[in-house]
């Protein structure tokens, strides 16, 4: 599990390719890797990958061809990714609890500056957008952040200066694709209410 909470981006530094996806080696960039080991997860733009190797600051991870056909930004050399390591149970819940699983890729409608802060539009695919609720949690790019407005499948997010300058968010234009994770709420409240339903039409 993890919070949304970025801690540093690093950077695809190699990719070699396999028989069914590719293997990364990425330089983490200062990200505090003492209480990091083989076998770890750290989330790279929300998506959770297994470290397999470690050389100083640069680790390395298998990722099938499932998660690239499923996620952006892990598939170019250069490409910075959000970084974070997974949860321990004392550490502080800042953002929300965020898995690592990309549930969409979303499309970017906007992006421009709104005072000291940007206004990001996202347009979500129709098949997660009914999770997204305004002032309800999603992740974008692994970054916990608050949805502001809905309207369809498109939703406006505020960002600070700080959240642009220490993600690579701020890379983003329009039509920039960005990995998406919805609430673990809005995933509950929908079986829950799906059960019940289900329970009832067979009770008749």
């Amino acid at each position: 599990m993890f919070s949304g909470i970025v801690a540093a981006v690093g950077r695809i530094e190699h990719i070699e390719p396999l028989t069914d996806g590719i293997r990364l080696t990425v330089d983490t960039n200062g990200l505090d890797l003492s209480d990091v080991i083989v076998g770890d997860s750290i989330a790279h733009s929300g998506v959770c990958l297994t470290v397999i190797e470690m050389n100083g600051g640069r680790l390395k991870y298998d990722v099938s061809r499932e998660t690239l056909n499923c996620t952006v930004g892990l598939d170019a050399v250069g490409n910075e990714l959000n970084l974070e390591k997974a949860l321990r149970l004392a550490d502080r819940l800042g953002g929300h609890l965020v898995t690592g699983h990309v549930d969409g890729v979303g499309e970017v409608q906007k992006f421009e500056p709104l005072g000291e802060s940007h206004e990001l539009v996202i347009r979500a695919p129709a098949a997660i957008a009914g999770y997204i609720a305004k002032k309800g949690s999603i992740t974008v790019n692994g970054v916990s952040l608050t949805v502001n407005r809905v309207e369809g499948r498109d939703f406006w997010i505020n960002l600070i200066p700080h959240t642009v300058a220490m993600t690579n968010l701020k890379h983003l234009a329009p039509r920039s694709k960005v990995n998406l994770e919805i609430d673990l709420i809005a995933r509950y409240v929908e079986r829950m209410l799906a059960w019940r339903s289900e329970e009832a039409a067979a009770q008749g």
